[in-house]
């Protein structure tokens, strides 16, 4: 190979080179176009299109070739739209995120413990299981009187008992849905 032909590949690599390219007129795919069609699909449901603006756009986002022709699409619309990609985050990007994700789940954690401390504060009558105190003393009550009173006190009481024991399974019942 001749110095000359390398010399000449060389200006066709630095013409055909360009120093920077906008974001905006990448490539877009698929993904990008069906995220433009919802936010014009939600656009339409709120009212701020017409259904000939609609179709108009839908047609428009389907034949767009770069992230430059969805913005445009959606530039006249409140939300955030499409706007060009987000650039690819570095190494050290990756690191800071890693560590504003750690503090942000330790703040949640703190949060929620507080949280459940601060409503099992409020709510300790909530914690109590088993049935009402007065039932156990309803039962003492009618052994007793079926011990000491005769039959007609036991009847009494056996009905007294079994109205609370209904009673107190209805309330914990319907505490235990809420």
């Amino acid at each position: 190979m001749t110095t000359r032909t390398a010399g000449a590949r060389d200006d066709r690599l630095r013409d055909s080179e360009e120093p920077h390219m906008d974001r905006n007129d990448l490539r877009i795919g698929d993904a990008e176009r069906e995220q433009t069609m919802a936010a014009l699909r939600e656009h339409f449901a709120e009212g701020r299109l017409t259904h000939e603006e609609l179709d108009e756009r839908v047609d428009r986002t389907l034949a767009a070739k770069t992230a430059r022709d969805l913005a445009g699409i959606t530039a006249d619309l409140p939300g955030p739209g499409h706007h060009a990609p987000a650039p690819q985050p570095g190494m050290d990007d990756w690191r800071t995120a890693m560590h504003a994700h750690r503090r942000q789940m330790q703040e949640m954690r703190h949060a929620h413990r507080d949280l459940r401390r601060q409503w099992s504060h409020q709510h300790s009558w909530r914690r109590h299981r088993g049935p009402h105190p007065i039932v156990p003393l309803l039962f003492v009550a009618m052994m007793a009187g079926l011990f000491f009173g005769g039959f007609g006190i036991f009847k009494v009481l056996l009905v007294v008992w079994v109205v609370a024991v209904v009673v107190s399974m209805a309330r914990r019942r319907r505490r235990h849905r809420r």
